[in-house]
């Protein structure tokens, strides 16, 4: 057979017509169980592939997806609901409609909670930054057993029924961090190092990495015991300041979450005395100011948009049983100085 198989050719291989054919595709009654599986089957010999595309046209098919972030004051969070919003105005031509719900940080019951609230009668997908809690996880379970496609976004839960997730790998952003501010600090001290949650998978993978290559190719660095700031910019400037009023020694800090304001709240305070190293994640507005003034020596950072996308991309692919390019989904890490800012 030259070029691409079509709906003509698997009718004619499996011996029936062309509107038996579109029944048995469109999933319509009216098509024997045997019947259906000779089209299948000469589906397969033929090596037919479907055009999604033209068939959800035809069939003027909707996509719904929600999409479950963190509520509060964290940037980047905030970033992440305006890339959805932005998103949503391209989509909507495709038919994809995308909704945000907020839910309180850290809070795995609450997640869990709007995660069966959920109408599973007019949604397809749902992409969430998980907390990595038994009930979340025991939530996502329930609706992938209803048939919704579930993605984590951000922030992992992989022993969860999660199809795919969708983020940086956080041990190797950790590892980036460390190589980064430990080319910063050359002389002995210790390290500060300020996280959201310790229930966030992130923030515990980027820590292992960080605190795995301070160690061995560090040694003139001490790593000291996270400051949870809850991705808070006040609770951080109040614990971060107290830190450092106890320990003259401190000659870095790491800030692998939210809540950055507080960490430049805090230097402020102690203006006069010897500068402290500083490499944080995500590009927020308050980051960017402070790598140019010269608080922050680097950033890490993921593009909230292009995740957004993958996505909304990946959850299409999976409501219609097509394979992902994982290339074009891959989220890359990216660090800024003041010297490479976009």
């Amino acid at each position: 057979m030259v070029g691409r198989p079509t709906v003509h050719d698997v009718a004619r291989e499996a011996g029936v017509s062309l509107a038996t054919v579109d029944r048995v595709l469109n999933e319509r009654p009216g098509v024997r169980k045997v019947t259906a599986q000779r089209v299948a089957d000469a589906m397969e010999r033929l090596g037919y592939q479907r055009d999604m595309a033209a068939a959800n046209l035809s069939k003027r098919r909707h996509y719904r997806l929600v999409f479950i972030l963190a509520a509060g004051t964290n940037s980047f969070m905030h970033m992440l609901r305006d890339a959805v919003s932005g998103t949503a105005s391209f989509t909507s031509a495709d038919r994809i409609e995308l909704e945000t719900i907020l839910v309180p940080p850290f809070d795995g019951p609450a997640l869990a909670a709007a995660l069966d609230r959920l109408d599973t009668s007019r949604i397809e997908g749902v992409a969430m930054v998980a907390t990595d809690a038994p009930e979340v996880r025991d939530a996502i379970a329930r609706l992938v057993a209803k048939g919704i496609h579930v993605l984590t976004l951000v922030s992992d839960a992989p022993t969860s029924k999660r199809a795919k997730f969708v983020g940086v790998d956080n041990v190797v952003a950790g590892r980036t961090a460390a190589g980064l501010l430990g080319r910063c600090c050359p002389l002995p001290g210790r390290i500060a190092i300020v996280m959201g949650s310790s229930l966030l998978r992130d923030h515990v993978e980027r820590r292992l990495g960080f605190e795995t290559v301070i160690a061995r190719e560090y040694p003139h660095l001490t790593c000291l015991s996270p400051i949870e700031g809850r991705d808070d910019s006040e609770t951080v400037a109040r614990l971060l300041s107290a830190r450092l009023a106890a320990d003259p020694e401190i000659v870095g800090i790491y800030s692998l979450g939210a809540g950055n304001g507080g960490i430049v709240q805090a230097l402020r305070q102690r203006q006069g005395q010897r500068r402290i190293s500083v490499v944080v994640h995500e590009l927020t507005r308050s980051a960017r100011t402070a790598l140019i003034d010269g608080t922050f020596d680097a950033v890490i950072n993921q593009d909230a948009g292009h995740e957004v996308r993958s996505a909304v991309r990946i959850l299409k692919s999976l409501i219609d049983g097509r394979p992902t390019f994982d290339a074009q989904e891959k989220i890359s890490i990216d660090i800024f100085m003041r010297d490479n800012l976009p």
